[in-house]
């Protein structure tokens, strides 16, 4: 099953400590990229950073993930750490100073857990977290 791949770039009119405060607490981000999210548990360094863990519930289906890099305010990835339908996931989201505001960098590697499922899941995915982040991005202007 070949490994599907998400990348999104999105610009924000406010800085970056405050978009990358909101994206990556476990407990806000959930409206904006279209799931239910909750902290399950705090992680080392801050509450949402490394080996934090958020529940994440998409209609009947939910899942955790685990932080595994956070480096406040430019870097944070994680990774689905319970049975989904996808496997070999990794979430890379990158922020970086702009002119005005700051621009986010979003991808999203996976392989589908069953032949043939992958793309779907990657289309509907991505749909909704670009749909989610220009609507966050509106929001701030």
């Amino acid at each position: 099953m070949p490994k599907q791949r998400i990348a999104i770039t999105q610009d924000f009119p406010a800085s970056r400590d405050a978009v990358f405060a909101h994206l990556t607490d476990h407990n806000k981000v959930g409206p904006i990229l279209g799931a239910k999210m909750e902290r399950i548990k705090d992680g080392d360094d801050a509450p949402n950073g490394v080996h934090s863990v958020r529940k994440v519930s998409i209609g009947p289906l939910s899942f955790e993930e685990t932080v595994v890099r956070h480096e406040p305010p430019a870097r944070m990835e994680y990774t689905v750490t319970s049975k989904a339908p996808i496997k070999n996931h990794r979430g890379i989201m990158l922020f970086e100073d702009t002119s005005d505001g700051c621009r986010l960098h979003y991808e999203i590697l996976f392989d589908g857990r069953l032949p043939f499922t992958g793309g779907l899941i990657r289309k509907q995915l991505e749909a909704a977290i670009r749909k989610g982040l220009s609507r966050y991005a509106r929001s701030l202007a």
